[in-house]
């Protein structure tokens, strides 16, 4: 297994990501929410909360919702999480690569970028799978939007990766562009499988999503970075 902990670049961050620490800081406090219904009011409270705060494919495509506008819970599912490993996982990849593409498009662009590619992360998976009952969640496609544009923005960059594997444990640095690669390839090919087939090992996984949300961070990350490259007019006075 390997855990991404951190990344290298040639130019160091320049400022605290607030906005990623933002975002870190109000999934844990969702999380800690859903622990609170869990331990006061059972499995049922937390499916409630899920269900209403979640995206349901089939409530969006015919308009429905449980509480909220069907409009808003894609906003919304960004936020929510089904365990501690989803939130622990995502949280340690916007941690480790949020900070530095962040630093690089400014806050206030970090946060358009990290929502339009989790709401185009949704639209694809309820394209793949408009019909589903089942609530999705989860702060992953936006990640998954989030690791395109670092390979973008950062081409050279490296990650720093804890390597598991009981008494071979250890911590190594990975290009970038090959850590970041080999997640997009598994990815794509899980949700080839998934086409069409529920299982055991697939249900619940919402690989449509993460690759709905890694083509939106490359097309923004693309046109970001035409934009942050763009030389700057001088204006000469004579």
């Amino acid at each position: 297994m390997f855990v991404p902990i951190g990344t290298e670049e040639l130019k160091p961050r320049r400022r605290f990501p607030v906005v990623t620490a933002t975002l870190v800081a109000i999934n844990s406090l969702v999380f800690l929410f859903e622990v609170f219904l869990l331990l006061s009011g059972g499995e049922q409270a937390l499916n409630t909360f899920i269900t209403a705060f979640g995206v349901i494919p089939a409530a969006v495509t015919s308009g429905q919702s449980l509480l909220l506008l069907f409009f808003l819970t894609p906003f919304t599912s960004m936020f929510v999480h089904g365990s501690l490993t989803h939130i622990g996982f995502n949280m340690l990849y916007l941690l480790a690569f949020g900070d530095n593409v962040e630093d690089r498009l400014g806050r206030w662009r970090f946060l358009i970028f990290y929502l339009l590619a989790g709401l185009l992360a949704t639209i694809a998976h309820i394209l793949s799978d408009p019909a589903s009952q089942v609530p999705t969640v989860g702060a992953s496609g936006a990640i998954a939007g989030i690791l395109a544009g670092y390979i973008l923005l950062f081409p050279k960059g490296r990650v720093r990766v804890f390597f598991f594997l009981g008494p071979f444990s250890r911590t190594t640095r990975i290009s970038a562009l090959i850590y970041v690669g080999f997640w997009f390839v598994t990815q794509f090919f899980s949700g080839i499988a998934t086409l069409g087939v529920t299982t055991a090992e697939t249900e619940g996984v919402a690989y449509w999503a993460h690759i709905g949300g890694f083509a939106a961070g490359l097309a923004m990350g693309w046109l970001f970075r035409l934009i942050l490259d763009r030389p700057k007019q001088t204006i000469v006075s004579t």
